[in-house]
């Protein structure tokens, strides 16, 4: 076996595919793109769905890949185990209807045992199979693998919801006698134990039959289209051919451990902590390099969770500070040889990185506020298993902190309904996962149908032609009178692609016309007509006219063209990480779907509108021209991960812009009128999206968008009455300021104007609202005045123990902070007196008294609950007629430690 470094092993890889004619695919970003079923791009076949489940024909059915991945099913297991990550690189090579099972295995027996290649001993590797796969059982024997060493085993099949599955093998390495203590041998392979022993390094699934629900595995029909597909994880060949204890060890990690090392002065000897925080920080670092965002729902939320789980594991190790974003320049100095757009993106990566840690250490400071606040409510001594679980999943508070917080208060953890929640939070995520993958079910006929269509829409809007195929419900029929689809020799129609909808228009046959309602592409790329025949009979050969609706395609064209536009103006305002994550351009307006860290500000809106609209009054020409991809992309095209080139494209250079797209466009820029954009919205996880209009839709869309408008300005208007009217009940007198902002705001010309409107008016309220506070909290200071005259003095120390009527927590707290800095050594202790409940906040400066303590006795005597530290503490009840009795209570108590 040679000793190789992970870049050797991933380029060995490569070239041995290479060597057996597979095309070389690009790792996908890890933002799945136009795949919503997706969170994480999560194996090397994610991206190529739509070639496995006959949607499209790969340019070369042969492809290998490396392939970036994010799992975090198993999250709470990393670091526990030698081999669980959230990040790994997944190695890869597949077959799309070309080769199977024998070339697969002598392959793959090729790569393995070869001199050539990674030359592993034979007699280390083991092969597990599906027990009724005999086929592959007697290949791997006649390839020269020991009978003893192939193991059938019932999980070795491959299906996850209707669609293409079939049996895999998988592939063991045998690490020998040290890491089997017991002795198990190849009993563990049997029995499917979980050891260091045996390393699974490579799993190849024949995908040969449909899934169908409610039929056994036997009855399965076999794929028209049967394909090859594998995943080798880098990680694991990497720790087998180093020699590694584990994957940490490994030329993968290590450097970053090291890093680590030298950041919190602890030597390293295989904690958890290091191997955390070594496999959360490039998770981190790629997700955000491809775009993704830290937030509080979907994608966002699982990446702040790896985060903040490896800051928790980096305070383990004495690091109380940020530092994460140091391990970034650590992350790009191993992996930018092959992932070299990471290098660029290292200072906002950094720098995203660096803002959550600061903010995080302060959520802790809140998480911990949160936790006394579920002690002060809490009338049985425990933290319940849901709070405990609020608190870790919420505010990224670890349990063993809210199991130490809750002893200093005298209450217990409830672990064991921690423990439920979190299991019914991976069932929930395992459930969605398991929906998620499936693929379509194959269509014989239309993956099989090769004839060639020539299409003549980019100079023509009709054409005479003749029908080469009918397809009714997937199937190729000679003649029907029905709901089909209809493929021409030539068309002018443009078959649904590349985010631009099919075409509309009419077929005349035999003397009948009918509407095409849509045009669609096959898996081969040939264009098919929907009609409804509605009786008409229309057969192979007949001869047929075929016209496009031409006002609704020069719509469309404009809809495209400002596409374009748009997608470099985002670029050019937003900066080179903006990938487009999705596109739909019909008729009456344009979707453009792309990532970025942040919401887009009104000025960043409006300043994009302005670029397009400036290109499109700019007049430039549209220029179209073929070149390979390779001088495409000198030329400085952009061109969409995912979409289907072939070796020469099509180049649309419109001056301002320019990109691969084999979509219909103006000539002229002009001819797109004007744009607007409509709106922008949030799809989550730091996917935006932009609904756009061009001159023909934009003013039946902006009277809905006006309207949309309307209503959220009357409701921010209605808010900030509300504003007013509250402080008026409280004496503060806020008119003047909310008449004043008001009469300020722009009137109403543009769509474009109501924006600003709409914006200014935001600020408004906001201003309002801090207005509001400071006022509130201003008055007090008023109050704290009447309370310090009724200051007493016990044995040297001011005390002040009193009730005030309908004094919300935060003024509370502003009071007794207030008290006792004018008050030096002091014991403050106020009961807040609210509509349906009550308030008990204490605080106390160089005196024996425990707050805390004191709290907690008050609390119960009203039927609360609560506590804190010795110097502050707070609690909330109910039973308001037993305040004065809590009160007595209190001053019992101080009097007697005073």
């Amino acid at each position: 076996m040679k000793h190789l470094k992970s870049y050797q092993i991933r380029q060995m890889w490569l070239d041995f595919f290479a060597s057996k004619n597979h095309e070389l695919i690009e790792s996908a970003p890890l933002i799945p793109i136009n795949d919503p079923t997706l969170l994480w791009i999560n194996a090397g076949i994610a991206p190529l769905k739509k070639y496995f489940d006959g949607r499209e024909t790969p340019s070369n059915r042969r492809m290998a890949n490396a392939q970036k991945s994010i799992r975090t099913n198993d999250i709470d297991n990393v670091g526990k185990t030698a081999r669980h990550h959230t990040f790994f690189e997944m190695l890869g090579n597949f077959s799309v209807g070309d080769y199977f099972r024998t070339e697969a295995l002598q392959w793959g027996y090729e790569l393995l045992t070869s001199p050539e290649w990674f030359d592993f001993d034979i007699g280390k590797l083991h092969f597990t199979y599906y027990p009724t796969d005999t086929d592959t059982r007697d290949e791997w024997i006649a390839l020269g693998v020991d009978p003893t060493h192939l193991v059938p085993l019932e999980g070795n099949f491959w299906e996850i919801g209707e669609g293409p599955c079939g049996p895999c093998t998988e592939i063991f390495y045998d690490r020998g006698e040290k890491y089997d203590p017991e002795g198990r041998k190849e009993a563990l392979l049997f029995e499917e134990i979980s050891n260091d022993r045996y390393i699974e390094i490579w799993n190849i699934v024949f995908s040969q039959f449909n899934a169908k629900d409610g039929l056994d595995r036997s009855q399965y029909k076999e794929l028209p289209s049967k394909n090859i597909d594998t995943g080798a994880g880098l990680e694991r060949i990497a720790c087998v051919m180093q020699e590694t204890e584990t994957n940490y060890e490994t030329d993968l990690f290590y450097p970053i451990i090291q890093a680590v090392e030298a950041k919190s002065k602890v030597p390293y000897t295989g904690q958890m902590a290091f191997k955390v925080i070594a496999d959360h920080i490039r998770s981190v670092s790629f997700a955000i390099a491809d775009g993704a965002i830290l937030s509080n729902e979907g994608r966002g939320y699982v990446l702040r969770r790896i985060l903040r789980r490896a800051i928790r594991y980096g305070k383990k190790l004495g690091i109380n500070e940020p530092y994460l974003y140091t391990l970034v320049e650590v992350v790009v100095d191993i992996m930018s040889d092959y992932y070299e757009s990471l290098r660029a993106k290292q200072a906002t990566v950094e720098k995203v990185i660096r803002i959550e840690e600061e903010k995080f250490f302060q959520t802790l400071e809140t998480g911990e506020k949160k936790l006394i606040e579920i002690i002060a409510s809490s009338s049985d001594q425990i933290v319940s298993g849901k709070s405990a679980f609020l608190l870790y999943d919420t505010f990224g508070f670890p349990l063993e902190l809210t199991i130490e917080v809750a002893e200093e208060h005298g209450f217990g953890v409830d672990k064991k309904g921690f423990e439920i929640e979190l299991k019914a939070q991976k069932e929930r995520a395992r459930s969605a996962r398991s929906e998620d993958q499936s693929m379509n079910i194959q269509y014989e006929d239309m993956i099989r149908f090769n004839e060639e269509v020539v299409f003549l829409g980019y100079d023509r809007m009709s054409a005479t032609s003749s029908i080469i195929a009918i397809f009714e419900e997937g199937r190729l029929v000679n003649e029907s009178s029905t709901l089909v689809g209809i493929v021409t020799k030539e068309t002018p129609f443009y078959g649904e692609s590349g985010g631009q909808i099919g075409d509309t228009g009419t077929i005349s046959l035999n003397g009948a016309i009918v509407s095409v309602y849509d045009a669609q592409k096959l898996a081969n790329g040939q264009i098919v007509h929907l009609v409804d025949l509605a009786g008409i009979e229309a057969r192979i050969g007949d001869e047929v006219f075929l016209q496009v609706d031409q006002d609704r395609r020069r719509k469309i064209m404009a809809n495209h063209s400002a596409t374009h536009l748009l997608n470099h103006a985002l670029r050019e305002v937003l900066g080179s990480h903006v990938v487009q994550q999705g596109s739909s351009v019909s008729d009456t307006s344009l979707r453009f779907d792309f990532n970025n860290y942040q919401s887009l500000t009104e000025e960043e809106i409006l300043l994009i509108e302005r670029r397009v609209n400036e290109a499109i009054e700019k007049a430039y020409d549209v220029k179209i021209t073929h070149a390979s991809i390779t001088e495409a992309k000198k030329m400085g095209a952009q061109a969409v991960f995912g979409e289907k080139y072939g070796d020469i494209v099509r180049v649309i250079d419109m001056t301002y812009s320019m990109e691969l797209c084999g979509g219909t466009h103006v000539a002229n820029t002009s001819e797109i009128g004007r744009f607007a954009i409509k709106f922008v919205e949030s799809k989550g996880s730091g996917i935006f999206r932009i609904e756009g209009l061009t001159s023909i839709g934009i003013e039946e869309g902006m009277i809905q968008a006006t309207a949309n408008f309307d209503k959220e300005i009357a409701s921010l208007v209605q808010k900030g009455r509300d504003i007013v009217s509250k402080a008026i009940l409280e004496e503060i007198d806020l008119s003047f300021s909310w008449e004043t902002s008001t009469q300020l705001l722009p009137s109403y010309q543009t769509l474009i104007d109501k924006r600003l409107q709409l914006e200014r008016l935001k600020e408004i309220i906001r201003d309002l609202e801090k207005t509001y506070i400071t006022l509130h909290r201003e008055k007090g200071t008023t109050l704290a005045d009447h309370l310090l005259l009724k200051t007493r003095d016990l044995n040297g120390i001011s005390v002040i123990i009193e009730k005030v009527e309908g004094v919300d927590l935060v003024v509370v707290k502003d009071l007794v902070d207030r008290l006792v800095d004018r008050l030096g050594t002091s014991f403050v202790f106020l009961a807040s007196m609210l509509e349906d409940s009550v308030v008990f906040v204490a605080k106390t400066k160089q005196t024996p008294i425990h707050c805390g303590n004191i709290v907690k006795e008050a609390a119960i005597l009203s039927g609360g609950n609560g506590g804190g530290r010795s110097d502050f503490a707070q609690a909330g009840a109910k039973k308001k007629q037993n305040v004065d009795e809590s009160l007595r209570k209190v001053i019992q108590l101080v009097e007697e430690r005073l």
